[in-house]
């Protein structure tokens, strides 16, 4: 009975032994196979990291392991972001062509505004003109003002203020002049005599400055003056019952002269 024990405490022995063994061996096993595989893993990710820094593409890199889904890039995203920058130049582009086709039709438009305007400009100006010609050519052919019979002293008064206003202009321009005068006398607005309206405050430049004087006192004034004097006295009128002469502005022109 004593040996049976024995035999049996023997064989437990062995066969605990046995299964220890077994269970470390299978431990081994799997701490190699688990090295192993974490090798493998290290030197895929390691690619695939090296593929995408040297450009590769995303379908090129080696699949990783399972269990390694935090590291892994997907090409999908990938090509939709790739798409989505090409559309965002695209649009950017088609709003850069956008402005400029609009600033460019702006820039045309003002031109065009700008010429219109010019144009209309120039067709006002020219129909005044017209205007002006046509009522000026109408008084140059009906006007005639009476005569009138004034002293020589004074006919030599009107041919020292024509020499000073118009001695540099045409005939015509210089008998304008002395009609001038000659319609502020008749027109009952202006002293009655030729002498007063010559001088009268503030008129006639020659006047006020001495001038005037001057040439009356030396006899400075030209023949073509004395006769344009004489004409106007005459009743000789190239500009109706105008009463006013500058050298700028407006009116009937004659020379440089415009008559209003």
């Amino acid at each position: 009975m004593k040996k049976q024990k024995k035999n049996f405490s023997v064989l437990l022995t062995a066969v605990t032994t046995t299964f220890v063994i077994t269970i470390g061996s299978i431990s081994l096993a799997a701490d190699k196979t688990g090295k192993s595989e974490n090798t493998a893993n290290s030197q895929t990710t390691g690619t695939a990291v090296e593929a995408l820094a040297d450009g590769c593409a995303v379908s090129e890199v080696p699949a990783l392991a399972s269990g390694q889904a935090l590291f892994e890039i997907p090409a999908l995203a990938a090509s939709n972001a790739s798409l989505s920058v090409k559309q965002a130049k695209a649009d950017y582009n088609a709003k850069l062509e956008a402005e400029r086709k609009a600033a460019e039709e702006a820039e045309q438009k003002r031109l065009e505004e700008a010429r219109i305007a010019e144009e209309k400009r120039l067709a006002e100006e020219k129909r005044l003109a017209e205007e002006a010609l046509a009522v000026s050519s109408d008084v140059i052919e009906t006007s005639q003002s009476p005569a009138m019979d004034v002293s020589p002293s004074e006919q030599e008064l009107l041919a020292a203020l024509i020499f000073c206003e118009a001695g540099n202009q045409p005939y015509e321009g210089q008998v304008a002049v002395g009609a001038v005068v000659m319609n502020r006398v008749r027109s009952g607005v202006y002293p009655n005599s030729i002498a007063e309206v010559i001088y009268q405050s503030g008129q006639f430049t020659p006047a006020m400055t001495g001038w005037l004087d001057s040439i009356l006192a030396n006899g400075g004034y030209t023949d073509s003056a004395m006769q344009a004097a004489a004409d106007a006295l005459a009743g000789s009128n190239p500009i109706g019952d105008l009463l006013y002469f500058d050298c700028g502005g407006w009116g009937y022109q004659i020379g440089d002269h415009f008559f209003h």
